[in-house]
Order: structure tokens, then sequence, then C-alpha cells
């Protein structure tokens, strides 16, 4: 059973100097197939992710300590201890932490879950498209916008062979 006060890290993200921070995903822990729930460390002088937006699932932030820095198509503000933000499904919903404080933050993640997910990062010009699976496996993929192509792009006419008629 997963705890708050004793969280299991289960999706770190350190490896991009300056975006440190570390996710317990408490939904895929206990096999949540609706609702997914992170519980985040964001240490101080970190950014938690990106500035993305989800074309598919919408999250609601609830800040347990420390304050934050959040970045949303409005502009900058600062949510502090006991605040809750609501990012909507799509670029109205686009967001970014980052703890610019001297204390570590912490929050939890309640999110949309069981359908595939589009998440674009205007920033990077990225796209990734994922599965949303209770246990966190499956499909995630990531693509540059610039690698964009026209639908009819590559199409070709197939060769039928000589079929018998059922």
């Amino acid at each position: 059973m997963p705890n708050i006060y004793d969280p299991h890290f289960d999706e770190p993200r350190e490896t991009v100097d300056g975006f440190t921070a570390y996710r317990a995903r408490l939904g895929h822990q206990l096999g949540t197939e609706r609702v997914g729930l992170s519980y985040w460390l964001v240490p101080a002088g970190q950014v938690a992710y990106p500035y993305h937006f989800h074309l598919a699932e919408e999250e609601v932030l609830v800040l347990l300590e420390g304050d934050l820095a959040l970045r949303t198509p409005q502009g900058w503000q600062r949510i502090r201890r006991g605040d809750v933000v609501r990012f909507p499904v799509g670029e109205d919903g686009a967001h970014q932490l980052v703890n610019d404080g001297e204390t570590d933050a912490r929050f939890l993640s309640v999110s949309t879950h069981g359908q595939p997910d589009v998440v674009l990062y205007p920033d990077e010009g990225k796209l990734c498209a994922a599965e949303r699976t209770p246990d966190g496996s499956g499909l995630k993929v990531y693509f540059n916008m610039g690698d964009m192509v026209h639908y009819d792009e590559g199409i070709a006419l197939p060769e039928v062979p000589d079929v018998d008629p059922a």
C-alpha cells in the first residue's frame, strides 16, 4: 500500500541538469484504471518538467509543501502551500512548475487516466504519444514536430493479387 510519508519514487527524473523531480506513481502502484495519482518531490532550485499540455488528460494539482512558480498560457504566477490548481485538456491546460525557492516542494497530482494520451511540448517542438495502462507499461514515444509529414506522404497504391471470388 503506497504511503505519501514514505513514498516509493518509481519515476525519478534526474537526467537533464536543472530538471530534477521525483515521482511516486501512486495510481500505478495501486493499479487504478481510470484515475491517475502521483506524489511529487521537486528539490529547491529544480524544474519539475518541461512546459507541456495533454490532449486527453485533465490534471489537478494540490501543493502540500513549499511554493512554486507556475507557468501557464496566462503567464507566470506563484502558488503556495495548500493551493489547488486545475489544468484542463488542451492548450489552455499547458503548465510548468519551477521550484525557485530554498526548500523542497511536494505536491499531489490527480489526473484522468485509462485512455491513450498525446502530450505536446511547445518549447521543444516535441510530441509524445502514450498509452495509459494501470501498471504504467505500454507505448510511450516522442517525436520532433519538425519531422511532421503530410497525410499523403509515402502513400502508394497496393498491388492486389488475383483473388478467387468467394
